[in-house]
């Protein structure tokens, strides 16, 4: 491993289930969030631009996290380190289902999906000085059909409010879940195996003890 890498990396989210997810496989970091509740660079635009497709626009969003992330550290003087940003999309025939605006929007989204396949994209990027990697996974997911009852509920719980696509596998919604083809964790927000590998490629160095 090389020595620029040794010390933890940043982890540009506030996301506990991406800290949960980086804990998991022994990866050191530090949160480098922005002051406030704001988990992004408030000057980061993450709208969908016309036309963009739901891999370009996923993995577009990741890398601005990862040089927003960077700028921070620069600006605030921090030791240097790796860091990593993610960014999770929902999508249904190539339209994009990102946060919900609010509950109604969530009980819409919930059900266009309901009974129907639909792919969920996760994007990595990793900065270090002037390197940036990308890396995305995309899994399938297909909803049994929910009734009215099953989204009224579920919604109510507030679990989707800050989900793309306005649920959390790792939660309530998992009921709802009849087939999953691809990374669970992927789901979640954070594809583990493509963050090893992308760790691992640019020399960051992870706790291998456990």
């Amino acid at each position: 491993m090389s020595e620029q890498f040794d010390r933890p990396i940043y982890l540009a989210s506030r996301s506990p289930r991406r800290r949960e997810l980086l804990a998991q496989i022994g990866v050191r970091f530090q949160v480098l969030a922005f002051r406030g509740k704001r988990e992004t660079d408030p000057g980061l635009d993450e709208s969908v631009l016309q036309g963009e497709a739901p891999r370009v626009y996923v993995e577009r969003v990741a890398r601005a996290k990862a040089q927003a992330g960077w700028q921070r550290l620069e600006q605030r003087n921090l030791p240097r380190a790796a860091v990593l940003a993610a960014d999770t999309t929902v999508a249904v025939d190539e339209q994009i289902f990102g946060k919900p605006a609010d509950r109604r929007a969530a009980a819409t989204m919930l059900a266009a999906l309901s009974g129907r396949k639909h792919q969920v994209l996760s994007a990595i990027a990793l900065r270090y000085e002037s390197q940036l990697e990308c890396a995305l996974s995309i899994s399938e997911v297909e909803f049994r059909v929910l009734s009215a009852d099953d989204i009224r509920h579920y919604v109510a719980t507030g679990e989707g409010d800050d989900k793309a696509g306005a649920y959390a596998i790792q939660g309530r919604a998992a009921q709802f879940i009849a087939t999953l083809q691809g990374s669970y964790s992927g789901v979640m927000g954070l594809p583990l195996y493509e963050t090893a590998q992308l760790l691992d490629r640019m020399g960051t160095q992870r706790d291998r003890r456990n």
